[in-house]
């Protein structure tokens, strides 16, 4: 049962003199227990405040009635590419949840926090080990910041060389935040072509290198779920012209604990800590994107960071140190702790092995929808991937009228969360497709039966017009994006109930 009354705006609910709080006589001076009386006029405001009047019953079921219209890991299969949405254990939840950790401020003292900054610091030396990175930053609060600061990072060592490199290159199958974090630190962006294979051209990438390019920013694996074979000659063609390889950690799920950035030839990475080591994700974050350095670049790092000495009794002592060309700060504080933390024990929880398991679980599930889905969802990239594939809905489109993003709207019906569609942009009707390490094979089953179902529905038309069980059919993204409605029209003074109709399911 559905209440739609509830999930009105919040100040549509509203009614003059609901509250949720009453407070008590003065004990001392009763005259004194209205506002008017207690608080001298001069600070007084002339009017109320136009917020909404409701009873704790009115914004608990407006809450929790808006809560379940959304999806998530919690609540629904997530499938979506090149995300890592996998569950997020609980465990790590009451652990960050500690009050020793969520009651610090981060105006304390170093001598105050040395349990925090031991934490950090521990988390620095297990982010360095995984990425074969020695330096690392826990400044930025997500992945694309964290590509921003290590290309500010970069050009503050070339600056310091006295070089003028001006040019960051990748494959045209990058993640957008590739160009536009290299465009906001200042550097021309160079897109190569599509190569038949997936993988970089790596004759292309040879005719785009000279003096002036600064870095080569890859994701390996690859947004099509292929590991780069020339991995290691592409990095040692790019540092043979003084240039660095940037390395998207969006993938990391893939090969943590199997091989590390800095072994195959990186000079640079970052993490999504809420996706690769989880996280509650919500629209947009909360996140967390350290990133790893070689070390001539750790000189260049955000501050602080933090350190580890041994005082004259020789107890450890962690404090927060600059580096000495440092960036300067990208964030406040240490960075975004409550998601460091929960990636932290995420950590110390699987343990190397636990770790390596991840990868293989995800690669194994990944590659177990791929076999499920391949004969009517085509996979240009092959019958093996890494931790997702990128399928193509062209087949249906061109036999059934059915695209890619019927197949994602439909799948709403069913409970499920639709996959990544038309990325990347080099595959026709693309839906890429990551169901993690934390599914199980029903899960993958399931999913796989009912993309199959929606592929072949008997009337075309319940997909074009699909999903048919949400609030909302088909919005236009763009200008709900662009054009956002963030308004609302307070109700007048004792105005009766609204009208509303009865909820009516459209059809499935």
């Amino acid at each position: 049962m559905r209440n739609q009354h509830s999930t009105r705006s919040i100040f549509d609910i509203s009614r003059s003199g609901r509250r949720s709080t009453r407070f008590p006589e003065h004990p001392a001076n009763p005259e004194m227990s209205s506002v008017e009386e207690a608080i001298p006029a001069e600070f007084l405001a002339e009017e109320m405040a136009p917020l909404p009047e409701l009873a704790e019953s009115d914004i608990v079921r407006h809450y929790v009635n808006l809560s379940t219209l959304n999806m998530s890991v919690d609540t629904h299969f997530y499938p979506l590419g090149s995300c890592t949405m996998k569950f997020n254990p609980k465990r790590h939840e009451r652990l960050a949840g500690t009050p020793g950790l969520i009651d610090m401020h981060p105006y304390q003292t170093a001598e105050t926090s040395q349990g925090m900054l031991k934490i950090l610091f521990e988390l620095q030396e297990m982010l360095a080990e995984i990425a074969g990175l020695p330096a690392v930053s826990l400044h930025p609060a997500a992945g694309a910041q964290g590509e921003f600061t290590a290309l500010l990072t970069a050009a503050a060592y070339f600056r310091d060389k006295g070089e003028n490199r001006t040019r960051v290159i990748f494959p045209s199958s990058a993640h957008g935040t590739n160009p536009a974090s290299a465009a906001l630190a200042g550097f021309e962006c160079v897109q190569l072509k599509k190569s038949a294979t997936g993988l970089v051209d790596i004759e292309e990438l040879q005719a785009h290198l000279d003096d002036q390019t600064a870095v080569f920013m890859i994701t390996n694996p690859n947004t099509i779920g292929m590991f780069e074979p020339e991995i290691g000659r592409i990095s040692q063609m790019l540092h043979d012209v003084g240039g660095l390889v940037y390395i998207d950690g969006a993938n990391m799920n893939a090969i943590l604990g199997k091989t590390r950035p800095g072994d195959f030839g990186g000079d640079m990475m970052h993490y999504n800590v809420h996706k690769t080591f989880t996280g509650p994700h919500g629209a947009g974050g909360p996140g967390a994107g350290p990133i790893a350095v070689r070390d001539f670049l750790a000189d260049y790092l955000p501050a602080p960071i933090v350190t580890k000495q041994r005082d004259e009794s020789g107890n450890e002592v962690y404090g927060l140190s600059r580096p000495a060309k440092s960036i300067g700060q990208v964030r406040s504080f240490f960075g975004n702790v409550g998601i460091l933390l929960r990636g932290y024990f995420y950590l110390k929880t699987l343990g190397a092995v636990g770790l390596r398991e991840v990868s293989e679980q995800a690669v194994l599930n990944a590659n177990y929808l791929l076999s499920q889905v391949k004969d009517f969802l085509p996979v240009p990239g092959g019958d093996v991937c890494m931790h997702e594939f990128v399928a193509s809905a062209s087949p249906v489109l061109k036999d059934r009228g059915i695209s890619a993003m019927d197949i994602a709207k439909r799948l709403l019906d069913y409970g499920v969360h639709a996959p990544t569609v038309y990325f990347p942009l080099d595959v026709p009707e693309a839906m890429m497709m990551e169901p993690t390490e934390t599914e199980s094979k029903s899960t993958l089953d399931r999913y796989a039966a009912l993309l199959r179902t929606i592929a072949t529905e008997e009337d075309p038309e319940m997909v074009h017009s699909a999903p048919h069980t949400t609030p909302v059919c088909r919005p236009d993204e763009v200008k709900a994006a662009r054009q956002p409605i963030l308004k609302a029209t307070l109700p007048a003074t004792g105005v009766d109930e609204p009208t509303e109709e009865p909820l009516v399911t459209r059809s499935v």
